[in-house]
């Protein structure tokens, strides 16, 4: 059975509000990186949670945060958010199997005054307030908007192990999160995603796959993905640079 909250069909008919709330998907098993919760990791003496959660925290344009794991983590979390006095976690809800269940369950948990996500890795600590802000002001204009940034290095298409075709570098984006959505088309998006099976790699390919374009925004090479330990080794690096700035 899929863990997925129905609203009400009053609920739906309700108009929306125009607060901004973070959606912090946190329920992967982290298995790339060797065994253990990488989200509890410190880096630059902090978890990588609670890294994340801070900026959405500081930055003007997020009403609220809800956060979405699992259901074994949630006491864990609840402790690490309370340690470090993220007070804009509005809810911690459980995941479901696949990322597009544990978001989706995210923004059923949305209430009515709510107009728009901003949809984000947890895994991401080194996103900026004005990387978040930058995309949801062009959600509210187009939508559906996401930071990138052009890829550095020749892309090729493979097939069997062979390189058969040259991509232009000029047509391709290194998409980033946080991903920031009118709140309706990304519920719709999914839940069609989810509905048909849809394996997707992040929220914008559902909101693509119905017909709605995606306003690129400004992103940073610097907004990493944790996801090995060569990361974390990346990611002191960067905090060190900003320090040193």
């Amino acid at each position: 059975m899929l863990n997925l909250r129905k609203r009400k069909p009053q609920d739906r008919q309700e108009p929306r509000g125009k607060q901004v709330y973070a959606i912090i998907p946190a329920a992967g098993s982290s298995h790339r990186m060797g065994g253990g919760n990488k989200l509890v990791m410190e880096i630059g003496g902090q978890p990588i949670l609670c890294r994340t959660l801070q900026v959405f925290e500081n930055c003007e344009e997020i009403d609220g945060i809800i956060l979405v794991c699992r259901k074994q983590d949630q006491k864990i979390y609840a402790a690490l958010c309370a340690d470090w006095k993220i007070s804009k976690i509005v809810k911690i809800v459980e995941g479901g199997p696949t990322r597009e269940h544990s978001v989706l369950n995210g923004i059923l948990a949305c209430d009515s005054e709510i107009g728009y996500v901003a949809i984000h890795d947890a895994a991401r600590p080194l996103i900026t307030e004005d990387i978040i802000a930058e995309a949801v002001e062009q959600a509210k204009k187009d939508s559906a908007a996401a930071p990138g940034v052009p890829c550095k290095d020749s892309i090729q298409s493979v097939k069997k192990g062979r390189m058969v075709e040259n991509i232009d570098r000029d047509d391709i984006i290194a998409v980033q999160t946080p991903q920031c959505f009118d709140i309706d088309l990304i519920c719709a998006a999914l839940t069609k995603a989810v509905d048909l099976g849809m394996k997707l790699t992040d929220d914008c390919g559902a909101v693509t796959a119905i017909g709605q374009p995606v306003t690129i925004t400004k992103g940073s090479y610097e907004n990493i993905k944790i996801t090995t330990p060569e990361d974390v080794v990346l990611g002191e690096a960067i905090l060190k640079g900003r320090m040193r700035k």
